[in-house]
C-alpha cells in the first residue's frame, strides 16, 4: 500500500463503516449500476412502481451495499497489514 492511499485509508475509517458502504456502495456502485441496467433492461418502461422497476431498485441497492462492504473489508485488511509492516519493520 502506497502513503497517499494509506492516509487516506486512514481518513475515510475515521469516517465510518455505515458512511462508506451508502457513499461509495450504493451510491457510487449501486445507482450508476442501476441506471446503466435500466438503459439497458428497460425496467421503467411502466413507471418507477412496476415490478421490474422495483426489483432493479432492490437488486441494486443490495448490490451496492454488497461491493461497499466487500471494499471495506478488503482495504480494512490490507492497511492492517501496511500498519503491522510500518509499527514492526522487518530486519
Amino acid at each position: 500500500m502506497k502513503d497517499d492511499q494509506f492516509k487516506a485509508w486512514k481518513l475515510t475509517r475515521e469516517k465510518s463503516k455505515l458512511n462508506f458502504f451508502l457513499i461509495r456502495g450504493v451510491l457510487s456502485y449501486g445507482l450508476p449500476m442501476l441506471i446503466i441496467m435500466a438503459f439497458m433492461n428497460k425496467p421503467f418502461v411502466d413507471g418507477f412502481t412496476s415490478k421490474a422497476a422495483i426489483v432493479h431498485i432492490i437488486v441494486w441497492s443490495l448490490a451496492g451495499l454488497l461491493f461497499g462492504v466487500t471494499m471495506w473489508y478488503v482495504t480494512e485488511h490490507k492497511y492492517k497489514k501496511e500498519l503491522a509492516s510500518r509499527t514492526y519493520p522487518k530486519g
